[in-house]
């Protein structure tokens, strides 16, 4: 999934080790337009690179998550997780239409005036 919207906040980076070794995550919020309306979602980078990747943006700045959807349960309650898997800058992605090279024109088609000497179109000289 993706979403599109202006960083409102970075919260602080969490770390520590676990069986698997050493971890890191932080969340940040996202504002995006929701029809007619903002809204704001809470998104997860999660692992030391992505933690990075986030860096490279602040507050303010309009970004495009890719991103999936998880859920947890613990203790009879469910949690969701909303981990980014990628993180570019709004419009990154998509060149714009004056970037883009322009295609050549197409031939012109034949017309009966580009016809060789001596063929006479009036003529049911047709093989089909």
């Amino acid at each position: 999934m993706e979403i599109e919207g202006k960083i409102l906040q970075k919260l602080s980076v969490a770390s520590g080790t676990s069986a698997r070794g050493a971890w890191a995550k932080q969340d940040f919020i996202l504002e995006y337009q929701d029809g007619n309306f903002p809204a704001q979602i809470c998104l997860t980078a999660w692992g030391q690179d992505k933690v990075d990747e986030l860096a490279k943006y602040k507050e303010g700045d309009t970004v495009k998550a890719s991103f999936n959807i998880r859920a947890r349960e613990y203790n009879g309650r469910w949690y969701n997780d909303i981990r980014v898997w990628r993180l570019s800058a709004a419009g990154a992605q998509a060149p714009s239409p004056a970037a883009r090279p322009a295609a050549p024109a197409p031939a012109p088609a034949p017309s009966i005036d580009d016809a060789p000497a001596g063929f006479n179109a009036s003529a049911d000289d047709m093989p089909f």
